[in-house]
């Protein structure tokens, strides 16, 4: 069954396990009050997009981590990182047996009889679960600066518990829904231990899917770029480090729950942010504003093809949600500009043959005759 528009939208923000994230140097974590104790922290996964700054962080805070994995992303870490192997795709899951941790942190799981069998591995021995969800487990049709407690998207196939790679791969709206199940597996093998991140869009260095890496690369290009809507369709967004950082603070508070963590900690219209991406830089980017109906039209896709936005008619709670728990709870931001930089300086380390191939946006020939065409209803308007 095709993927209607809708669909796509609430597809865009799948979290992506690739790897490849910054390998910064351990340095004295700055901006908090230090930890009261240091933690012993299992992390699931922890070798993607914002485990590697979960780990770095942990470190620089002094307390121990040990990974479970399974091995296909070796990471060179400034301190010592205890790795335990095995494959929850399979239950292989006998590297935890008879171990204790004060938190595990659970990043890469969709699935729920993932997280069911990890409530049966770590039952009784860990004190608290935190479970990184995303923003798409609610329904469709949300009221704008909707909290966490919207409704959530529901599960209507045969057995959730039987979902696997495979079969979320070949519908990918399942994504939600699965994700919804898996929060309340959860609660229920943790109860009372758990704590449920909710996150936005995941950007920064590191990000493979390209989602917002394309507009600091686009803009550093220079000439006319090719902008959607009327500038004033919101965005939300969280970079990776700034995710990562509060997870592991929300573990040294043994802070429980379910937290939207998106951001800024403003209304950022999708004009304000590619001003704000232009500052960072010094390129003379110049941007065409397309209408809505026009990208339509013309089968320009929100969010693949124009990163980042989604007009805010389609969804008005999709970028608006609101994260004044989080807030509430220590969640902080690094500035756009950093964020911008920071991503662009990554994206030049890549070898020439990823660099010129984006995951996301527009190719360069197809921008080119979207502005010419734009260029021409203008001018027989």
């Amino acid at each position: 069954m095709p993927l209607n528009r809708r669909d796509w939208l609430k597809l865009g923000l799948i979290a992506t396990a690739a790897g490849g994230a910054l390998r910064a140097p351990l340095t004295r974590a700055a901006g908090t009050d230090a930890p009261a104790r240091p933690l012993r922290i299992l992390i699931l996964g922890g070798t993607g997009f914002t485990g590697p700054h979960q780990v770095r962080y942990a470190l620089a805070r002094g307390h121990k981590v040990t990974l479970f994995n399974r091995g296909r992303h070796p990471q060179d870490w400034p301190a010592e990182v205890e790795e335990l192997g095995g494959d929850r795709n399979t239950g292989d899951l006998k590297a935890l047996a008879g171990r204790e941790w004060d938190v595990c942190i659970d990043n890469p799981t969709t699935l729920p009889f993932w997280v069911r069998d990890a409530g049966r591995a770590l039952h009784g021995r860990v004190g608290q679960y935190i479970f990184v969800s995303t923003i798409s487990v609610y329904a469709d049709g949300g009221a704008a600066a909707a909290d966490e407690s919207a409704t959530l998207a529901r599960y209507t196939g045969k057995d959730a518990y039987k979902e696997t790679l495979e079969s979320l791969k070949a519908d990918m709206r399942l994504y939600g829904p699965l994700k919804a199940q898996s929060e309340k597996e959860a609660a229920k093998q943790f109860p009372g231990k758990t704590t449920i991140i909710r996150p936005g869009l995941i950007v920064g260095p590191g990000d493979q899917t390209d989602r917002f890496t394309y507009w600091p690369v686009r803009i550093a290009r220079g000439g006319d770029v090719l902008a959607p809507g009327d500038g004033d369709d919101p965005v939300q967004f969280i970079d990776a480090r700034d995710l990562a950082e509060w997870t592991i603070r929300m573990a040294e508070r043994r802070a429980f729950g379910t937290f939207n963590a998106t951001g800024p900690d403003f209304r950022l219209s999708m004009e304000a942010m590619l001003h704000g991406i232009r500052a960072s830089g010094t390129a003379a980017a110049r941007f065409v504003w397309a209408p809505a109906d026009f990208l339509e039209t013309n089968k320009v896709a929100p969010w693949s093809d124009m990163p980042v936005w989604i007009p805010r008619k389609d969804d008005p709670a999709f970028a608006t949600r609101s994260i004044a728990r989080a807030q509430a709870a220590g969640l902080t931001f690094r500035p756009l500009a950093t964020t911008a930089a920071d991503t662009l300086a990554w994206f030049h380390t890549l070898p020439a043959e990823r660099r010129n191939k984006l995951g996301a946006g527009l190719g360069g020939d197809r921008e080119a005759e979207l502005l010419a065409l734009l260029k021409k209803d203008s001018s027989n308007a």
